[in-house]
């Protein structure tokens, strides 16, 4: 089996277009993708930004002081 070297035998422009129309192709695929695709107007997300006022109950104190809840039964 004879694998022959495509510098000699002229075969390098074969590789050469090769890579190039796939080159072009994707150029023109960009192209196309942004001429095409219309951009639709996003509105901006507004959050409230109102403060609210921390009310501390009962239950909430006492759960800040008891962090660890013990089981009825030990399994």
């Amino acid at each position: 089996m004879n694998i022959n070297n495509p510098f000699e035998s002229g075969h390098i422009k074969n590789y050469v277009l090769l890579y190039v129309s796939i080159v072009v192709i994707m150029v023109l695929f960009f192209i196309a993708s942004t001429l095409f695709h219309d951009v639709q107007d996003v509105e901006k997300k507004t959050f409230k930004v109102d403060t609210i006022e921390k009310v501390e109950t009962e239950s909430l104190k006492q759960s800040k002081e008891l962090r660890f809840k013990l089981m009825d039964k030990a399994y």
